[in-house]
């Protein structure tokens, strides 16, 4: 199947999930995880519609930021370590992958520095897999509080990577606990946290993730293939 026809059928299965969730395909944001695709590819995808690039590693999202600038939203989903915040500062315009109120001070100040609020997720370890970064759910409460402070840091949502695993609805209990999260810290009322998003749901299961709530989605293997697409 060919990468306009992958997106279209992303699309579609996008919208029939939405409408199950009393949602629109427009308030679902599609974002195409470019893990080793190749940039004339990645251009190509934008020709088609996707506005949205997700890049796991700091190095590969600079790499094809150089060639790509601003045509789309980049969107920085995999582990950030401290001292590559400086790197991507100027450049994401969301942090998926907020873990730790050590990482949000560096963010902080980074983003100080170039006068930027910056807007970040909290990544949450709903499924408590030791091979998996993110915040407790019993921690979050604690963390959030400790960001709240600082000035130059919005946190405008949750997010998770649901186990990989055959039981859907072990996978879909891990999104529905990450939803009850997410009103829970609405009713907190934090400044610099507004919750507008949820990040989860991946090629495997963003159907499920969608259904019970997920407005962010990060697809890569349903766009372009399982080695990346290449014509």
């Amino acid at each position: 199947m060919a990468l306009k026809e992958n997106i279209e059928h992303v699309l579609a299965r996008v919208e029939d999930a939405a409408i199950i969730s009393n949602q629109k395909l427009s308030d679902i944001k599609l974002v195409a995880v470019t893990k080793t695709v190749d940039v004339n590819v990645i251009k190509e995808a934008i020709g088609y519609g996707i506005l949205h690039i997700g890049e796991s590693r700091v190095q590969e999202l600079l790499r094809k930021y150089e060639q790509i600038g601003n045509a789309v939203k980049w969107h920085l989903i995999g582990h950030l370590q401290r001292n590559k915040v400086k790197y991507i500062i100027d450049k994401v315009d969301i942090i998926h992958s907020l873990d730790s109120y050590r990482l949000a001070k560096e963010i902080n100040k980074r983003a100080k520095n170039i006068n930027r609020m910056i807007e970040c997720l909290l990544q949450v370890n709903v499924s408590g897999e030791e091979t998996k970064y993110g915040i407790s759910p019993n921690d979050i409460k604690h963390v959030l509080k400790e960001i709240a402070p600082l000035n130059n840091i919005k946190i405008v949502g949750l997010m998770t990577i649901a186990p990989h695993v055959g039981d859907k609805e072990q996978v879909r209990q891990c999104f529905r606990t990450l939803k009850n999260i997410f009103n829970q810290v609405v009713k907190m009322e934090l400044s610099n946290v507004r919750m507008k998003y949820l990040s989860m749901g991946m090629s495997n299961d963003f159907e499920i993730a969608i259904q019970e709530g997920a407005n962010i989605i990060r697809v890569g293997t349903s766009i372009f293939g399982e080695r990346g697409y290449s014509k």
